[in-house]
């Protein structure tokens, strides 16, 4: 097991860096059981790859757990559909495993840069989130190593599960899990693309695209700085897994259907000039990303990785932010508060926040998860530089906005929400504290984030 001293820390967005952690890489269970047993006053916390945007997976003083090293496939049921891995292994690794045998994840976000740990500690989401929820509700069974030592074999249905999934490994140490899979016949999309001329129309059409259930994927990308007649213009883009049937004879993917091939452009340098994403940069790019888009375009085939994790096949992307980072902010609100959700969308224009990767999706039915971040409604993302001027302040008045209307952020994004609002954003709160009191009395499973927020 190796250790060195990890500094500075730093999620994503590289907001909020810390200092003086103790990075261990556990290779093995007993070396994990080892690595908890020897985290000190200062405590231990569970980290994948680093893509948590704030300070959940960091812990200034104290030990940071790297489990990238346990990434091992278990076993694969091709005949039933589940899949059996460690923790540490990436979404990435899974789809070079799973694709070529006909399968893919049931839940993915907008990057494959995740480890099966991080994904059911943060209970990720996607664009399918009507139809399939969120990861955990498709995990069957994990192996959880708890603060005293002993590793429990945790199902669905149990307290113990709905605090760990979505409990941003402050339960204890996921080890490995078994899910379920998604069948597919080919590794390409059939994405149907148009534009919508402002937040209302887009709003109608992800409403009428959940209503039909013609695909299962579906997110509309917003242009944050247009304003008046052409307030919350968009591109929605929808799709689903396209059938064999889809390729045509002639076509080279016929050949091997379900090739995984992601690609690869160069990385962004690491030193990036502070402000470029500004205002008049975005706002350019936002308006040549809402001219290009057709009107309407059905049925073109993308590659999975295309549609899905476009950004990551521009290595560290994160520093075109600049050495000051970037907030990604993300709220939902209930459906029936769609007057509160084009408030909160006027407020952010107003502000003129120079966002080039704004996301509007639907979410359905929420997941049992305590600190699981969905619910029945619609969630925004926006990224926001944090040179600007007054951020903070702003940033709070819209947390205030959101929990007014019963929403709440997403903590697996947040960096900077105020310990006072997590309780009515997170009505499971007391219960995830009590929990944990009971499963870790000494403090051991702790984080920036659960110091931060009094977790």
């Amino acid at each position: 097991m190796s250790a060195e001293i990890a500094d500075p820390v730093t999620g994503w967005g590289r907001t909020a860096p810390t200092a003086a952690a103790r990075l261990v890489r556990p290779r093995s269970y007993e070396e994990t059981v080892r690595a908890v047993r020897d985290c000190g006053t200062r405590g231990g916390i569970p980290r994948g790859l680093g893509r948590a945007y704030g300070d959940a997976a960091q812990n200034a003083g104290g030990s940071l757990i790297d489990m990238t090293a346990l990434d091992r496939v278990v076993r694969v049921d091709a005949k039933a559909g589940t899949v059996a891995c460690e923790a540490g292994i990436s979404l990435q690794r899974l789809m070079e495993v799973l694709l070529p045998l006909g399968w893919f994840l049931p839940v993915t976000p907008g990057t494959r840069q995740v480890t099966v740990g991080g994904a059911i500690g943060s209970d990720i989401h996607g664009g399918n989130h009507p139809a399939s929820g969120s990861f955990s509700r498709h995990v069957l069974s994990l192996d959880l190593l708890t603060s005293d030592g002993d590793i429990r074999t945790v199902v669905p249905g149990t307290p113990l599960f709905e605090a760990t999934a979505g409990g941003m490994g402050l339960t204890g140490v996921i080890l490995a899990a078994t899910f379920r899979l998604h069948r597919v016949e080919t590794s390409l999309m059939s994405v149907d693309t148009e534009r919508a001329s402002d937040l209302d129309d887009l709003m109608a059409r992800l409403t009428a695209s959940e209503c039909r259930h013609r695909n299962r994927y579906s997110v509309g990308w917003l242009d944050l700085l247009a304003s008046g007649s052409s307030l919350g213009r968009a591109v929605l883009t929808r799709g689903e897994h396209a059938p064999l049937a889809a390729l045509s004879a002639r076509s080279p993917a016929r050949r091997q259907p379900l090739a995984f091939r992601p690609g690869r452009l160069p990385g962004a340098p690491s030193y990036v000039p502070e402000g470029l994403l500004g205002r008049t940069t975005v706002g350019l790019l936002n308006e040549l990303r809402y001219r290009r888009a057709p009107r309407r375009r059905t049925g073109e085939l993308q590659p999975i990785s295309a549609f899905f994790h476009p950004l990551d096949g521009v290595p560290h992307w994160n520093r075109l932010y600049g050495r000051g980072g970037f907030v990604r902010y993300q709220f939902v609100v209930g459906d029936g508060q769609e007057d509160a959700l084009i408030r909160i969308v006027r407020r952010i224009v107003r502000r003129g926040c120079p966002s080039l990767l704004a996301l509007l999706k639907r979410f359905g039915a929420g997941d049992p998860g305590w600190l699981s971040f969905p619910m029945a409604g619609w969630t925004l993302s926006l990224d926001i530089p944090t040179g600007r001027t007054g951020l903070g302040p702003f940033l709070d008045e819209l947390d205030e906005d959101v929990a007014a209307a019963g929403g709440r952020v997403c903590l697996a994004k947040d960096s900077r929400l105020r310990p006072e609002l997590l309780a009515a954003m997170y009505p499971r709160l007391e219960e995830f504290r009590a929990l944990r009191a009971e499963l870790d009395p000494r403090g051991v499973f702790v984080s920036d984030l659960s110091r931060r927020l009094s977790i």
